[in-house]
């Protein structure tokens, strides 16, 4: 009877030091991951405002301020506007027509969408100058007709175009697929159109996701470097863009100049990362309201 009645608390006693193994473990992880992210992502990101700020305030601003700084961040700002909308249509209607049809090529059209994700940014406007350089298959026809595309803006939006064209799309698919098309075809079935499913049952579904893929489109958009510096000539105050600009700042030895122009770039990276964790946080309550809401 003493030895069975001691058997539950060897048992408790076992399950507790498990209990406590397990502990000591998650928060072992816990200390990893955190020493990594302080010393590969804090730690990079408090260097580039220090650095930024080591010759005072007033040369920060200016180096902000320079023309040739303006002119970048204006392009930067150009090229993101053309791009991420496009992005963003493309996105919608490729993430619509694989999650809601079925059609010959499916599979070949995801494969395309993800191209960019395997393929180097440099590859890609090498791509570019093979085609659109006056050495290239149309660079024949575009230099008689006065149609500048490579060492110009518009080779620089159609590069940054091919490097950011999944972001949105990739967001949007997994989770229309999730959805599945029972509430389209119910709305369909009730008479509503083509467009007004769309706008109100579809689009309304993936709000969340779609702000999420526009955010990091944008945000790869203003920070892309490979592909842009092949197709952009580094002409200074014409088709550099602010990664550009870094770049030869820092050739040239201004180190100061170089680090307050990329603090712009982190103070993006920052701000992303603040509404993308702000969109998940309200999508998670979103999705909590509705478990809740009675049937």
């Amino acid at each position: 009877m003493a030895a069975v009645a001691h058997r539950p608390r060897v048992k408790a006693a076992g399950h507790f030091r498990h209990r406590q193994e397990s502990a000591f473990a998650r928060w072992l992880l816990t200390g990893v991951a955190l020493a990594f992210v302080a010393a590969f992502l804090l730690l990079p990101l408090v260097i580039v405002f220090v650095q930024a700020l080591e010759k005072g305030v007033a040369f920060y601003f200016q180096a902000i301020l320079e023309p040739d700084a303006l002119a970048a961040v204006r392009l930067t700002l150009l090229v993101a506007v053309i791009s991420v909308p496009l992005n963003t249509l493309f996105g919608l209607a490729a993430a619509w027509c694989i999650a809601k049809f079925e059609f010959r090529g499916k599979s070949l059209l995801i494969a395309l969408i993800d191209l960019p994700f395997s393929v180097s940014p440099v590859i890609s406007g090498l791509v570019f100058i093979l085609l659109f350089g006056l050495q290239g298959w149309f660079g024949a026809w575009l230099k008689a007709h006065d149609v500048e595309i490579i060492f110009a803006v518009p080779g620089i939006v159609l590069a940054t175009m091919f490097v950011t064209f999944p972001f949105v799309a990739r967001e949007l698919i997994p989770l229309m697929e999730e959805q599945g098309k029972e509430e389209e075809e119910v709305a369909h079935s009730l008479g509503a159109n083509g467009w007004q499913i769309f706008r109100r049952v579809t689009l309304p579904n993936v709000k969340w996701g779609l702000l999420y893929g526009v955010l990091l489109c944008n945000a790869r958009a203003m920070g892309e470097f490979g592909a842009v510096s092949v197709v952009s000539g580094h002409i200074r105050g014409e088709t550099n863009t602010m990664p550009l600009h870094v770049e030869i700042l820092y050739n040239e030895y201004n180190f100061a100049g170089a680090f307050a122009v990329a603090s712009l770039l982190a103070l993006l990276a920052v701000v992303t990362l603040i509404a993308k964790s702000a969109l998940e946080w309200r999508d998670e309550r979103a999705a909590a309201a509705r478990l809740k809401a009675p049937v």
